[in-house]
């Protein structure tokens, strides 16, 4: 399943996002790896979850279709690659199709922060530069950032 395109990185085919988020590590963490909080606020603005399996440890999966503003509706399928607790995760995204050629690899790390706050970087590695500028044109960094501001949104509520 692992593409070998994606076993080395290159800066021509990536995609880094980072957002400081106004709450602690382990919280901000457990948004992406406790299964009752990644569907509530993972997406673009305007978008629905629709959960169809999900397990997130190494080796698990969760697969989900977004629904668009506009009604249209995207298949997905994450593999979670590698789980650090609580300083990184290691993705696999694509369509929910075997062998997508679109399949891109993310490394999202949290760092911890003295004032409390975590930084959140997510790197995406695209299979091609072409694939990577294809994502980018699709809205990929506009969406990357939506996402990220609910993530913070969500979490900074838990937090009170």
């Amino acid at each position: 399943m692992t593409d070998p395109s994606l076993d080395t990185w290159a800066i021509d085919r990536e995609i880094v996002l980072s957002k400081v988020v106004a709450a602690p590590r382990d919280l901000v963490f457990r948004a992406w790896t406790d299964p009752r909080h990644l569907p509530v606020w993972f997406g673009p603005a305007g978008f629905h979850v629709e959960t169809q399996e999900i397990d997130i440890r190494p080796g698990g999966r969760w697969r989900f279709v977004f629904t668009g503003p506009d009604g249209t509706r995207y298949t997905n399928r994450m593999v979670f690659l590698r789980i650090d607790t609580p300083r990184l995760i290691e993705i696999e995204h694509g369509s929910d199709i075997d062998d997508d050629p679109n399949r891109f690899r993310t490394i999202v790390t949290f760092d911890e922060q003295s004032n409390g706050k975590t930084v959140v970087t997510l790197r995406q590695l695209h299979p091609t530069a072409a694939q990577r500028d294809a994502g980018i044109a699709f809205g990929a960094v506009e969406y990357g950032y939506q996402t990220l501001d609910k993530l913070a949104r969500h979490v900074e509520a838990e937090a009170g």
